[in-house]
């Protein structure tokens, strides 16, 4: 609800009044390459909580908020943007899975939901993508779930909605579905001029569209941008946005999340001796400032914090240079912090580890993005989660590491054997602190 709020008043502040925040999918396959991090977790109940909270924090703030991938995507091995993943989920376990959070936003008074660009054949047999579902966002929607506020699409260049019709097809059959709002088209001219025509030959009525253009003048009257200057304030943006109030609570809430799932013989945190660091591994650069990367970043987390620290990024596919590179600057070293980024069974990142760890240097692992990574590591005695790798999750790795603070996360997902996914390696609600 926090972040939310603080999000949400930043947002407003710069004159931008909805947002497609929250993600309300339910993560239940640890193989998903679009949701994944994106969602609050694999419990539906969690989810619907902590969906809730954050519509209400956005909402407060004068933000739309907007639960989204409606009918849920958290259960895919296939990224939307370009296919058209199949969720094959019973009617009984989209019930159980997948529909709570959105069950929880419409409680909570969310404004707009997203729809999906995915196949659910339990909700719709004809297998029409749900973003072009009547039986889906009329049925379903609006019949079953009750909801009456504006429905938007998922941005309509993903391949996901584009593999049956044409370009000036998809919006006409999206706004017979039911929606309200068409986000992204890859041609505005060409969907205008398939909308124009459709309404034309009476295909969609004016009393159709009517039904929209009112949902969405009620929402701008809601959020005030049908009174008042439409103008924004620089001076009050120069107040609101960054403001340090924001960012303490940003950093408070990154360090309660900081999740500590082994620490083999109290490798953790590092004695006041061990100061003298290499951070090496996987950098993606900073989702806001492509100009930043994770571990030149990090590495400046622990200088601020009195080490002394050398870093090497070797990217998520280093190869046999870059590994023996890492080896040889970790020598001399009194502890190595590697980095890592969606690890899989073939991933070159799971070399560099085991190479780091058979030179003898005390090793700290941090996933950066993904909590699974762990699965696939072996025998690492010290490993964390920060679930993003931008400034604020990194310091507070960083405290964490050093023992500046006390790991307080746990694990809202459970993490499967990479050997045996029938076996679970951590549960859900896992997380060390330091006085374990």
């Amino acid at each position: 609800r926090t972040a939310g709020l603080i999000s949400g008043t930043e947002l407003a502040a710069l004159g931008i009044r909805q947002n497609f925040a929250p993600v309300a999918d339910v993560n239940v396959n640890p193989a998903n390459p679009i949701i994944n991090v994106r969602s609050f977790g694999a419990d539906p109940r969690a989810v619907g909580r902590m969906v809730a909270a954050q519509v209400t924090g956005y909402q407060r703030a004068g933000v739309v908020a907007c639960a989204k991938h409606f009918p849920g995507h958290g259960d895919t091995g296939e990224d939307s943007h370009t296919g058209l993943p199949v969720i094959t989920h019973t009617r009984e376990e989209w019930e159980r899975i997948d529909a709570p959070p959105f069950r929880a936003a419409i409680a909570a008074g969310v404004d707009s939901i997203m729809t999906a660009h995915l196949q659910v054949p339990a909700l719709d047999p004809s297998n029409e993508p749900a973003t072009l579902s009547p039986a889906i966002l009329q049925g379903v929607l609006r019949g079953e779930l009750g909801f009456d506020g504006v429905i938007v699409t998922d941005a309509l260049n993903m391949r996901g909605v584009r593999t049956k019709y044409g370009d000036d097809r998809v919006p006409v059959l999206a706004l017979k579905a039911g929606v309200d709002q068409l986000l992204f088209p890859p041609n505005i001219d060409v969907a205008y001029k398939g909308v124009l025509a459709a309404v034309h030959s009476g295909e969609i009525t004016e009393a159709r569209l009517d039904e929209s253009v009112l949902r969405i003048l009620r929402l701008k009257d809601k959020v005030g941008l049908l009174s008042g200057s439409p103008y924004v304030s620089p001076r009050e943006v120069d107040r609101v946005v960054g403001a340090r109030r924001h960012r303490i609570a940003a950093a408070r809430i990154a360090e309660r999340t900081t999740t500590l799932l082994v620490n083999e013989d109290a490798a953790l945190p590092l004695r006041r001796r061990q100061r003298k660091l290499l951070v090496v591994g996987a950098s993606p650069a900073f989702p806001t400032d492509s100009t930043r990367t994770t571990v030149p970043e990090l590495a400046r987390a622990f200088d601020e914090l009195g080490c002394s620290t050398t870093h090497l990024a070797t990217g998520r596919a280093p190869d046999a240079a870059k590994i023996d590179e890492a080896v040889a600057a970790a020598r001399g070293r009194d502890a190595v912090v590697v980095t890592t980024d969606n690890v899989d069974a073939a991933s070159a990142q799971r070399t560099l580890v085991s190479r780091l760890l058979a030179t003898g240097v005390p090793v700290v692992h941090l996933a950066v993005r993904n909590p699974y990574d762990i699965a696939h590591l072996g025998d690492v005695p010290a490993s964390l989660v920060s679930y993003c790798w931008t400034e604020v999750e990194l310091r507070a790795a960083a405290r964490v590491i050093t023992g500046r603070s006390q790991p307080r996360g746990s694990l809202p997902v459970p993490v499967q054997r990479a050997d045996d996914p029938a076996r679970v390696l951590f549960p859900a609600g896992h997380g060390l602190s330091y006085d374990d």
